[in-house]
């Protein structure tokens, strides 16, 4: 009789936490969902080291999975709201592992992008997030699901084959989209073998949502609206004086910022006549991937209220480096006013951008020297 009152007494107490899941459902996953995107900002380093990368696979592979286990069966609409369901769980599991790897992208992705300019394929995989979060009740539709799990392939794609092939550029790219197009593929073939009622049903919309995703981000690629991941840039500024040291490092000279410094969009630097300006960049690229970037300096001009090229300096860069390749540009002699630098690859892609503002002095301003390992 003990075992007995014992079993009845965990079933009891399973049956209390299921129910107490059920109610606080949208809080705690809510919570959940936001202290994964902390996790994954704080835990997650590099796009090509082998934990990253199976973890991002690992999350593919349950949403696969339990895609499939949503349509085997028809399932009634209530079950969806119903914790004594598995149906309910099911799609649980499925939004909490759609968070993770969509949490995962926002971190790669933003590490790797100028925010102003890129913001729009940020902004669709931040629509995504939040739609994975809100749009709970379009979890049972088939269409909804795949669309996120095409996408999610996709942005994998782009960033792990220039790590496996050591290359950037248009043709990789397009690569990329073969190989999301191929595993979508057999991805559908197998949910057709499963569920090819449901499937059936939802063909024309499917394939419509996944040619339209393929096209949107084709489209932001050629554009240059695509960050140029698996590349990023880790430190960036402007100053006075760069020289490499001894330890392999290099010391700079610049002005002192002040803390309202943090929140202007432009980088005070004050100029004499013999004063060169040194713009440096640290940017991160995977082992093996070493290719040429761009320093472009411009300035804006006033009168056409455009940004004028004024010099590109070509530069190389190698791979590994945890806290990116070091390289910097030189002028001198500038004209003052409004001024951007734009870290670029050799397709034209931005990497990253360095603003500032040059203001003409008649003695030197006081520098503070650092080192940049």
């Amino acid at each position: 009789m003990d075992e007995i009152e014992k079993i009845k007494t965990k079933k009891t107490v399973f049956e209390h936490a299921r129910n107490w899941y059920g109610r606080f459902e949208r809080p705690i996953s809510s919570i959940s969902l936001i202290t994964g995107f902390l996790f994954d900002a704080i835990t997650l380093k590099r796009v090509d080291t082998l934990w990253e990368n199976l973890w991002v696979l690992g999350h593919l592979l349950i949403v696969g999975v339990f895609i499939i286990l949503i349509h085997v069966k028809e399932k009634e609409e209530e079950d969806e709201k119903n914790p004594s369901k598995a149906h309910f769980w099911y799609v649980n599991i499925l939004q909490f592992f759609f968070g993770g790897i969509l949490s995962t992208y926002l971190v790669f992705y933003f590490r790797s992008a100028d925010i102003f300019v890129t913001w729009p394929f940020i902004a669709m995989l931040l629509g995504a997030f939040i739609a994975n979060e809100s749009l709970k009740r379009y979890y049972v539709r088939l269409s909804f699901q795949i669309s996120l799990f095409f996408l999610s392939i996709y942005a994998f794609a782009i960033f792990i084959i220039p790590v496996l092939m050591h290359r950037i550029g248009a043709d990789v790219f397009i690569l990329s989209g073969i190989v999301s197009l191929i595993f979508i593929i057999i991805f559908l073939l197998i949910l057709f073998h499963f569920a090819n009622d449901k499937f059936n049903e939802n063909k024309k919309v499917i394939w419509s949502l996944v040619i339209g995703i393929f096209a949107v981000v084709n489209y932001l690629y050629f554009i240059n609206l695509i960050p140029p991941i698996p590349l990023s840039l880790k430190d960036a500024g402007v100053y006075h004086s760069i020289q490499k040291n001894g330890d392999d490092n290099y010391t700079v000279e610049g002005e002192k910022q002040s803390w309202q410094s943090f929140f202007q969009m432009y980088q005070s630097f004050k100029e004499t006549s013999s004063s060169p300006v040194y713009a440096f960049s640290a940017i991160f690229s995977p082992s093996g991937l070493n290719i040429n970037i761009i320093h472009e300096w411009q300035y804006f001009d006033e009168k056409t209220s455009k940004w004028i090229k004024d010099a590109s300096i070509d530069l190389s860069l190698v791979g590994g480096r945890d806290g990116g390749f070091r390289t910097y540009s030189m002028r001198q002699n500038i004209r003052p006013g409004l001024w951007r630098v734009n870290v670029l690859t050799t397709q034209g892609q931005l990497i990253g951008r360095i603003r500032l503002k040059i203001e003409k002095v008649d003695t030197e301003p006081i520098l503070i020297t650092e080192t940049k390992e």
